[in-house]
C-alpha cells in the first residue's frame, strides 16, 4: 500500500524533491520498521509448529521504503492493466515526488508428511500469501498439493505449486540481490494450477550432481476450445563451488501477461462466455541461471532470461457502456491485420539479464550489489507498445541476522529507464518494482527497510 505525502514536491514537468528532505522524510518509517522487528522476534522461536504429521511453517515480512519521482494515482484509469491504450494517459498536472511506501506480508504453509512403506513419503501441502491483509493474487492459492517422494525413484507431485520459471529465479538468486525486478518479469507464468511434476533423483554426472525435472499444467480445464496447456523443464547441475541451472517454459492459452508471478488459468476467467469468441495466444521463454562460490566470502551469481510473446488481438467479449475485454498483449490499437481484423496483437521477443555479488562479512552481516537490465522487444507492431524501451535496475544493501528466525535489511536503489514513455515489454506495469512510472521520469531511487520473520 503507497501513500501520497502530505506536501509532495514538482508537477509533472518539474525536479524531485531535494535529497536532504528525501532521506529526512525516511526516518519516520525506518522507526516504524524497527519497531515491527522488535515485536516480530519478540519471545520467538523459527522451530517449525509441529503436531504428528503436521507442521506449520511460513515468514511475516514487513517493509518500507522512500522513493523519488513517484506518482500516486497519476493514471487516468488505474483499474486499466498497461496493455490496454485507455491506460496511457496521465492525470494533467498530477503532483509528483517523494513518495512513502509500507508493505505487510505473511505467508502461513501447512504441511503434512506420513512416511509409507517401501521408503516412499507422502506429503501435502496449503499455502497461501496475503499482502497488506488480502491475498496476494485475489483468486489463486500458492500452493495445494500432494507429493510422492522415492529417494531412488524421485518425486511426483500434483495440484497447485510454484513454477521453476518463477521460484528458481526469485530464490536462491534475485531476492539475495534485491532484484525481484529480474524474477517477477518476463514471460513466465509462476503459479501452477492443475500441474504434473516428476523430479528425479540427484544423478552424478560429469563429476558433478545433476537434478532433472519436467512438468505438465493443463490450467483451466473449463476452457474446450482454446485448452490451455505449459510444459516446462528444468534442469540443475552443481559441481563444487559451481551451481548450474537451465529452465524452458512454453504455454499456450494461459492469460496474456508479462509478470512472472502470474498463474497459470485461461485466457479469461470466464471459459463459458468468451471461449467461443477468442483466438489463442501463447508465451515461453528459456533461461539460464548459475553461481559460484569464491572462496568462503563471496557469491557471484547471474542470469539470462529470453522471453517470447505471440501477442493477443484486444476483443471485446461483451457490448454496452460497460464492455468488457480479454487479455491483450502488444496490439496494434485501431488498426488491422491481413483479414481487415480489428486490433491485432504482434509477438514479440525480448532478453533480459542480472548480475550479484554477495560478500559475507561474517556470520551475522551479508552485503550484496546486483542489476537488472530489461532489454528491448523486437516486434513488427507498428504502434510504440513499449517495445523501444529498456530498463536497468541497481541495488546495494546488507542483511543482518538477528536470530531466532528474524533478520533486518536495508538496501539503497535506483532505476534509470532507457526513454520516458510506456514500459519495457518485460515489465507487468509501467511503474513495477520500483514505483517510478516511466511514462513520468526516465529515472529514479529509493531506499527500503525490511524485517523477515521465519517461523
Amino acid at each position: 500500500m503507497q501513500q501520497q505525502i502530505t506536501r509532495p514536491r514538482g508537477s509533472l514537468a518539474q525536479q524531485p524533491a531535494q535529497p536532504q528532505r528525501f532521506v529526512r522524510s525516511l526516518l519516520p518509517a525506518a522507526a516504524a520498521a524497527l519497531v515491527c522487528a522488535v515485536g516480530l522476534g519478540a519471545g520467538t522461536s523459527a522451530q517449525a509448529f509441529e503436531y504428528g504429521p503436521f507442521s506449520l511453517t511460513g515468514f511475516a515480512k514487513v517493509g518500507v521504503g522512500r522513493v523519488s519521482n513517484g506518482c500516486e494515482g497519476c493514471q487516468r484509469d488505474p483499474t486499466a492493466a498497461r496493455h490496454f491504450i485507455w491506460a496511457d494517459d496521465l492525470v494533467y498536472g498530477k503532483k509528483y515526488g517523494g513518495l512513502t511506501t509500507d508493505s505487510v506480508q505473511i505467508q502461513p504453509i501447512l504441511g503434512v508428511k506420513i512416511d509409507l512403506p517401501e521408503g516412499f513419503t507422502l506429503a501435502g501441502t496449503y499455502s497461501q500469501r496475503y499482502r497488506d491483509g488480502k491475498a496476494d493474487l485475489p483468486g489463486v492459492v500458492y500452493e495445494r498439493s500432494l507429493t510422492l517422494k522415492h529417494e531412488y525413484y524421485g518425486t511426483v507431485q500434483l495440484g497447485n505449486f510454484l513454477s521453476r520459471g518463477w521460484n528458481r529465479p526469485d530464490y536462491p538468486y534475485a531476492s539475495d540481490l534485491g532484484q525481484t525486478a529480474f524474477s517477477d518479469s518476463g514471460s513466465a507464468y509462476g503459479i501452477l494450477t492443475h500441474a504434473l511434476r516428476y523430479t528425479s533423483r540427484e544423478l552424478f554426472v560429469a563429476d558433478g550432481n545433476l537434478v532433472l525435472e519436467a512438468t505438465y499444467d493443463q490450467g483451466d480445464t473449463d476452457f474446450k476450445r482454446n485448452k490451455p496447456h505449459l510444459l516446462e523443464l528444468w534442469a540443475l547441475w552443481a559441481r563444487g563451488p559451481l551451481v548450474v541451472e537451465g529452465i524452458l517454459q512454453s504455454s499456450r492459452n494461459g492469460p496474456p501477461a508479462a509478470f512472472a508471478k502470474a498463474p497459470f488459468t485461461g485466457l479469461t476467467p470466464f471459459p463459458e462466455r468468451d471461449d467461443p469468441q477468442l483466438g489463442g495466444s501463447g508465451q515461453g521463454m528459456f533461461m539460464l541461471l548459475s553461481k559460484v562460490q569464491i572462496g568462503t566470502e563471496y557469491e557471484v551469481s547471474g542470469g539470462i532470461r529470453f522471453n517470447r510473446w505471440s501477442g493477443s488481438y484486444a476483443v471485446p467479449v461483451t457490448t454496452g457502456a460497460l464492455a468488457q475485454w480479454n487479455n491483450p498483449f502488444n496490439v496494434d490499437w485501431g488498426g488491422v491485420d491481413a483479414n481487415g481484423v480489428p486490433n491485432p496483437g504482434y509477438s514479440a521477443r525480448s532478453t533480459d539479464l542480472m548480475l550479484g555479488l554477495r560478500k559475507y562479512i561474517n556470520p551475522k552481516w551479508v552485503a550484496y550489489t546486483g542489476l537488472t537490465y530489461l532489454g528491448k522487444a523486437s516486434t513488427d507492431n507498428p504502434s510504440e507498445r513499449g517495445q523501444s524501451n529498456s530498463a536497468l535496475f541497481l541495488s546495494l544493501g546488507a542483511r543482518y541476522d538477528v536470530g531466532s528466525g528474524l533478520s533486518l535489511s536495508g538496501s539503497v536503489n535506483a532505476v534509470s529507464y532507457g526513454r520516458k514513455g510506456l514500459a519495457p515489454l518485460s515489465m507487468p506495469a509501467h511503474d513495477a518494482f520500483s514505483n517510478v512510472d516511466s511514462r513520468i521520469a526516465n529515472r529514479g531511487n529509493w531506499v527500503t527497510l525490511e524485517a523477515n520473520y521465519q517461523f
